[in-house]
């Protein structure tokens, strides 16, 4: 297939028409729009979509069977979207370098050598993550505060020295947000936020051919986006076009419903690509999949699967959890049970909480957590159990940083 051809999603040409996702199935079905199936997920070209507009016009009432509604939002992204699927198995090594800021246990780091990149080096303060980071790869890791002047320095020097004149193709970083507030119609920074305007000096210095920066999905409604606009706004007085969405890890083979704001940035005149999901909802890897073996698997610390003791009364209130839902009405966001026969519910640590087994009456192992984050049983991680569980919890899906890196790849290959 030619991958230079714009190709879009379902919730894409729904989106454009204005219409129900249903809708845009039940034309496919019809055989009004045509489409193409890549890795089991239906996409459309341009060039069909308009081709059925016409129709529509020209039968003088077939656009009248759309289901008009109000859009949900006033944000649209402007979106590019590239198929991965031909080059997601078999990946091969490159000449392509990434280095990682924020790293933590190294998911982000994980997904680019997946995706062929030699990562140069990763930059965190957590010292347990720095024990997992150190344990499953060979690249330095500076460890420190990034607001310290001689930490940012090792980290641009260490870069520099991996690099030996070659080109970062690309920075990536889960910078912090919490800082952002108004002043009148002024956004102001207050000194948690030092960690984002250090970034931005270290993408200054090195000048990667391509920034990737992920955050939680909730930064798009800061200050009504307008702090998502400011950062849009800060990468491109550096030199850098910008394009941001959301992308569910469920679509790239997570285990789990995991939505995060994704922003691809250039300095090279390209346009930027995101990965085209290679899954549909209704194929998405489930919980049961990827965690039911380690049921039978006996408790291994070596490999990060130790079940937490419960007493008898919690292992009774947690086996009463429907599926969904929360141990604690106050803690919605953590105790919460996992879904068996579906994609994970998101894994996190919460108020020293964890995600609650669906079979079993207890909360999940470390090892589980890692399966549902798409980490590899070969990756160990370090540090006490509660430890671990915080630095997972943080961790970007590797699976979800694999696309990521592929659609960059996909991108170079371009002319």
């Amino acid at each position: 297939m030619d991958t230079t051809k714009q190709l879009l999603r379902i919730e894409d040409v729904a989106v454009k028409l204005n219409v129900s996702q249903k809708s845009v199935r039940r034309y496919i079905h019809a055989g009004k729009i045509k489409s193409n199936k890549i890795g089991g997920v239906h996409r459309v070209e341009e060039s069909e979509l308009q081709y059925f507009l016409n129709l529509s016009v020209y039968e003088n009432g077939e656009i009248k069977e759309l289901e008009f509604s109000h859009p949900k939002s006033t944000k649209t992204d402007i979106v590019n979207w590239i198929d991965i699927s031909d080059i997601w198995d078999g990946t091969t090594p490159s000449e392509l370098t990434s280095a990682d800021l924020f790293c933590g246990a190294g998911g982000m780091a994980k997904g680019f050598e997946m995706a062929g990149f030699n990562q140069v080096c990763g930059l965190d303060w957590f010292k347990e993550a720095g024990m997992t980071y150190r344990e499953n790869f060979s690249h330095p890791l500076i460890e420190g505060d990034i607001t310290q002047k001689e930490i940012k320095e090792k980290f641009i020097n260490t870069v520099k020295e991996k690099l030996n004149g070659k080109k970062l193709t690309v920075l990536s970083g889960g910078f912090p947000c919490q800082g952002f507030s108004m002043s009148g119609n002024r956004i102001v920074e207050d000194k948690r936020n030092s960690l984002y305007k250090d970034m931005l000096e270290i993408i200054e210095e090195l000048q990667p051919e391509f920034i990737v920066a992920e955050n939680v999905k909730g930064l798009r409604s800061m200050l009504k986006g307008k702090v998502e606009d400011k950062i849009k706004a800060d990468i491109r007085k550096l030199g850098y076009v910008v394009n941001v969405t959301v992308l569910n890890s469920a679509d790239y083979y997570v285990p789990q419903k995991r939505e995060r704001v994704i922003f691809i940035a250039n300095r090279i005149g390209k346009q930027n690509y995101h990965p085209a999901p290679l899954l549909e909802s209704d194929s998405y890897i489930t919980t049961k999949e990827a965690i039911e073996d380690l049921i039978r698997l006996e408790d291994n610390p070596k490999f990060n699967h130790v079940r937490t003791n419960h007493t008898d009364d919690m292992k009774e209130r947690l086996a009463k959890v429907p599926e969904g839902k929360s141990l604690y009405d106050k803690y919605s966001d953590s105790w919460k049970k996992c879904p068996w026969n579906e994609a994970s519910c998101t894994i996190k640590e919460n108020h020293g909480g964890v995600n609650i087994h669906p079979i079993e009456p207890r909360v999940i192992t470390v090892r589980e957590m890692a399966r549902l984050q798409s980490f590899p049983d070969s990756f160990i991680f370090k540090g006490t159990k509660s430890k671990q569980m915080v630095q997972i919890g943080n961790a970007v899906p590797p699976l979800l940083a694999k696309a990521i890196g592929l659609s960059i790849k996909q991108t170079l290959k371009k002319k």
